[in-house]
């Protein structure tokens, strides 16, 4: 078998390695510059992102709360507003309740000071010589050293006498008028109190019990879809006051069960006049006073 060898030569490969091995080199070099300057640049990004978004955020929460504040500002202002025409209308209407209550006191005031003086005068007529006796007389009695001054002894005995005589003759009178008011008011009240024991009852054992027959109606009726009786009772106010009359009720709700009943079918003439002299003096329409002669005509009722 054929041999052949072969001498090949690499130098000029490996010069060509070695130039690409530099250039690999200075690849490597630039990457990693250029990744620190990436690394750099993120960095600067990352810095300037967090910065405009820290101040977008502050300016976003310091804008809303100045909102709000403009907004409650607003509200307090309109309130603070409201309050002060509020406090101005009270301030109002207490000037004008204060002067109506002026006005209305002032009034009564003088309507209860003339009723305080007709009162007076209508008592003091009611016993007048009293009246007169205790506040004129009285007066007149107690000032009597005023009245009944005595003549300064500057003239004759003759005159000094005489005066003396007209001053014990004054004293005389007014005491002659005081015995006659004392003396009438005596007699007045001595025929007041024969009035008043003629009137009154103070005797117990003279006062009689007697009986009364006061009639009463009872009646049953339906107010209302539920067809459940409704018992109504009347009494007559005639001589008798509310106390009697819801005593008498009272009784005849008690006794109602046990009533006996008898059917009436013919009303008794005086009811029957009764009724005739209410529809007639009533002032309803002509068809109503017919129809309710009708119902009383053809009703029925019981009585015990």
């Amino acid at each position: 078998m054929a041999t052949f060898n072969y001498t090949v030569d690499t130098q000029p490969m490996a010069e060509e390695i070695s130039r690409v091995s530099h250039h690999v080199n200075a690849t490597t070099g630039a990457v990693v510059a250029m990744q620190t300057a990436v690394i750099l640049a993120e960095g600067k990004a990352a810095d300037h992102v967090c910065n405009n978004v820290n101040k977008g955020f502050y300016s976003l929460i310091r804008s809303q709360i100045s909102q709000k504040l403009a907004k409650l500002q607003s509200e307090v202002d309109s309130n603070l507003m409201q309050l002060v025409q509020q406090k101005n209308a009270l301030l109002g209407i207490k000037t004008r309740m204060q002067r109506d209550y002026n006005m209305i006191s002032s009034r009564y005031i003088k309507l209860f000071n003339g009723l305080n003086t007709n009162l007076k005068n209508r008592v003091f007529e009611l016993d007048k010589p009293t009246i007169d006796f205790a506040c004129k007389e009285i007066d007149k009695v107690t000032n009597r050293t005023k009245y009944l001054t005595a003549t300064v002894p500057i003239t004759q005995l003759e005159s000094i006498t005489a005066s003396q005589r007209i001053i014990a003759s004054n004293i005389k009178l007014r005491g002659l008028n005081v015995i006659n008011s004392m003396r009438w008011f005596i007699h007045e009240m001595n025929m007041q109190k024969k009035l008043t024991d003629q009137i009154l009852i103070t005797d117990a054992s003279s006062i009689e019990s007697a009986t009364s027959f006061i009639p009463i109606v009872i009646y049953e009726c339906n107010r209302d879809k539920s067809d459940q009786k409704n018992i109504e009772i009347i009494v007559s106010d005639i001589e008798i006051d509310n106390l009697t009359r819801s005593a008498i009720k009272n009784k005849a709700y008690t006794e109602f069960a046990q009533l006996n009943w008898s059917q009436k079918g013919v009303p008794i003439q005086e009811i029957k006049s009764e009724f005739s002299k209410l529809i007639s003096s009533s002032a309803k329409s002509s068809r109503i006073k017919d129809l309710a002669m009708q119902l009383f005509q053809a009703n029925n009722y019981q009585t015990t």
